[in-house]
C-alpha cells in the first residue's frame, strides 16, 4: 500500500477520502469516479480544490484548524458554516456579489460553490499588482460593501445568526491587533483599546476579510470571496481592512502610487454615501483610528504581507502607522494624506 492510500488520500486527486465521500453524500459526485480536479493556490486558512464536473467546474472549500503561516495560528473550523451563511445572506441582497452556492456539509466543514473563471472574473489583487488601478472599480467595491452593511444594519435575526465573537477574535483581533500590541509595547494600550472597541461595536454583518485577494471584478460588478471571518459587528473593520491594502500596494507597485491613492479615496467615497445606520462621522472616525493599527499589523502581526520584504519599506509602514496611532486623526482621508506625504516625498 502506498503512503497516500495509507493516509486516506486519493492518489489521483490529492483529495482526502472523507472529502470525496462528503461530495458523494451531497450529490456533487455520482458513482466511484472522481473527475479531474486540482488544488488551487492561495489557501492559507482552507483547502480549496477545483473540480471539473460534466455540467461545469466547481470549487470545494474546507476549513483548516491551523492556518498556514509562520506563527502558530489556530482558529475554529466551524467558521466554514458561517462563511456559507454569509454568502447566502448576501446573495439575497445582491445576487451577483457572490458565487452561486451549491452545497454545504456542516460536519465535514466544507462547502461547494460555482467556479468563476478568472478570465471573466479577474482577481482585483492581480490587477493592482500589475498597476491596473481603476478608481471606478474601487468605488464599486465601496458601494457594494456599503449596501451589504446598510441592508443588514440593526437586524436582530442577522445578529443572532452571526454571533461569532470567538471566531472573529481568533481570526482577526488576536492575530492583528493583539499580536501587534505585543510587538509594540509602547502602543499596546492604544492597540488593545482598538481591539476592545471593535469587539464591542455591533452594527452590521461584517465580512472580515475584504481584501483585493478576495474580490473578483466580474461583468456585473465586484464578487466577494472568503468570508470565513463573518461576524455581526463593526462596519469600520471591513472598510479599514480593505483601505489598508490600497496603501500597501504603493510599496508593491510604486509606479501606480497616485492611482492607488485615488482608489483609496474612491472606495471610501463610494462606501460613505451608503451609510444610513449611524452618523457618517462616527464610522469615519472608527475607520481612521483603526486603519493605522491594521496597517502596522501587516508588518508586525501574525499575518505579514508577503510582498513587503525590505526593512526600508517595513520601516515606512511603521513610521506612518505609529505616528497615527500616537496622534489619531478623525477621517480616512487624513490617513491617506499622511501616507501620501511618505510615499510621494
Amino acid at each position: 500500500m502506498c503512503e497516500g492510500e495509507r493516509l486516506g488520500v486519493d492518489r489521483m486527486t490529492g483529495m482526502e477520502s472523507d472529502v470525496i465521500e462528503s461530495l458523494r453524500r451531497l450529490g456533487v459526485l455520482d458513482g466511484d469516479n472522481v473527475p479531474p480536479m486540482k488544488a488551487l493556490p492561495g489557501g492559507v486558512s482552507s483547502d480549496i480544490w477545483r473540480l471539473d464536473l460534466p455540467d461545469g467546474a466547481v470549487c470545494v472549500k474546507r476549513a483548516l484548524p491551523r492556518l498556514r503561516v509562520e506563527m502558530r495560528w489556530e482558529a475554529p473550523v466551524e467558521r466554514n458554516t458561517f462563511e456559507w451563511e454569509w454568502m447566502r445572506c448576501v446573495a439575497a441582497i445582491a445576487p451577483d456579489a457572490v458565487p452561486p452556492m451549491i452545497a454545504h456539509d456542516r460536519d465535514a466543514r466544507l462547502f461547494v460553490m460555482t467556479y468563476l473563471d478568472p478570465e471573466t472574473y479577474p482577481l482585483w489583487k492581480h490587477q493592482l499588482r500589475d498597476g491596473v488601478a481603476e478608481a471606478g472599480d474601487a468605488a464599486a467595491v465601496g458601494r457594494l460593501l456599503g449596501t451589504i452593511h446598510s441592508r443588514t444594519a440593526n437586524r436582530r435575526e442577522v445578529a443572532e445568526m452571526f454571533s461569532t465573537d470567538r471566531i472573529f477574535h481568533a481570526m482577526r483581533l488576536e492575530p492583528y491587533l493583539e499580536a501587534t500590541a505585543r510587538a509594540h509595547g509602547d502602543l499596546s494600550t492604544v492597540l488593545l483599546g482598538l481591539a476592545e472597541r471593535t469587539a464591542a461595536t455591533k452594527r452590521v454583518l461584517v465580512h472580515g476579510d475584504v481584501s483585493p485577494k478576495n474580490i473578483m471584478l466580474g461583468p456585473k460588478g465586484p464578487v466577494f470571496l472568503d468570508a470565513e471571518c463573518a461576524w455581526y459587528g463593526d462596519p469600520a473593520f471591513d472598510v479599514a481592512f480593505c483601505l489598508k491594502h490600497l496603501l500597501l500596494k504603493c510599496l508593491w507597485t510604486p509606479g501606480s502610487t497616485a492611482d492607488f491613492l485615488d482608489c483609496f479615496n474612491s472606495l471610501w467615497d463610494g462606501y460613505r454615501n451608503e451609510i444610513d445606520w449611524e452618523p457618517e462621522a462616527d464610522v469615519a472616525h472608527r475607520v481612521a483610528t483603526l486603519l493605522p493599527g491594521l496597517f502596522l499589523a501587516r508588518v508586525d502581526g501574525k499575518s505579514p504581507v508577503e510582498y513587503l520584504t525590505s526593512d526600508h519599506d517595513k520601516d515606512r509602514v511603521r513610521r506612518v502607522a505609529r505616528a497615527l496611532l500616537a496622534d489619531p486623526v478623525q477621517r480616512p482621508e487624513q490617513v491617506c494624506d499622511a501616507w501620501r506625504a511618505e510615499v510621494l516625498a
